[in-house]
């Protein structure tokens, strides 16, 4: 099955947008090399001052250079890479194995699949693993609203349907989750991320978990990205 698979086109277009990620995006890519499904992996950068390009290149990957801000750069590598179905991922998160073999059913076996994300496991300390993941497992059975972090694997032809990620400094995966489920079910894949802690380690757990919940309720309140985005970039410094 492997080298059929690997003898056709891409199937999965995969956008990681960076900004100085030099000491994670790596271990990214190395996670992704032993995916099966053929890939077309795009590196879409908003200028970034470290060796990030670097690693993309020694890595053998494309890079894109867009307009900083995670929306215009997820959309200028969604225009950059080949594929029916596009895969957004963060340059922090890691792939393990299970999540590769739910990556391959899900575009190989399951054609009634629009859209779909990962589960949410994050890199703390286990007192705070839990209390964070157990937070957005309540978020997302409640709202239906997975993180970022979680990836986003959806059908070319949907993601062009809604638009894209829209032009927002913020919260850009809710307003395009939001956005697919008013056309599709987004599903849940049998498999995890892990994304790095370290905002949470950086800026301390319980701030990073009340600003971002207050952002998110601000939000649902009709309070728009931009003011969102200037309120929290008033707060620690972000990297």
């Amino acid at each position: 099955m492997t080298k059929r698979l690997r003898a056709y086109p891409p199937i999965v277009g995969v956008v990681i947008p960076t900004l100085n990620e030099a000491e994670f995006l790596p271990a990214l890519l190395a996670d992704l090399r032993p995916v099966v499904v053929p890939l077309d992996i795009v590196v879409a950068d908003g200028g970034s001052s470290d060796g990030t390009l670097a690693a993309a290149s020694t890595a053998g990957v494309r890079t894109v250079v867009a307009p900083r801000g995670r929306a215009a750069q997820m959309n200028a590598g969604a225009r950059a890479v080949a594929g029916r179905w596009l895969l957004f991922l963060h340059a922090d998160c890691r792939l393990p194995p299970r999540a590769r073999r739910a990556l391959l059913t899900a575009v190989v076996d399951e054609p009634e699949l629009d859209a779909a994300v990962f589960g949410f496991a994050i890199d703390l300390p286990p007192g705070w693993k839990h209390f964070i993941e157990m937070g957005q497992a309540v978020r997302q059975a409640l709202y239906g609203l997975p993180y970022g972090d979680q990836g986003l694997l959806v059908r070319r032809e949907l993601f062009h349907a809604v638009g894209g990620f829209p032009d927002v400094p913020l919260l850009e995966d809710v307003a395009m989750l939001r956005a697919l489920g008013r056309r599709a079910r987004v599903r849940t894949l049998p498999g995890t991320l892990l994304t790095s802690g370290r905002r949470y380690q950086r800026d301390g757990v319980v701030r990073t978990w009340l600003r971002h919940t207050a952002i998110i309720l601000l939000y649902f309140l009709g309070v728009a990205p931009r003011r969102l985005a200037h309120w929290r970039d008033r707060g620690p410094a972000r990297g």
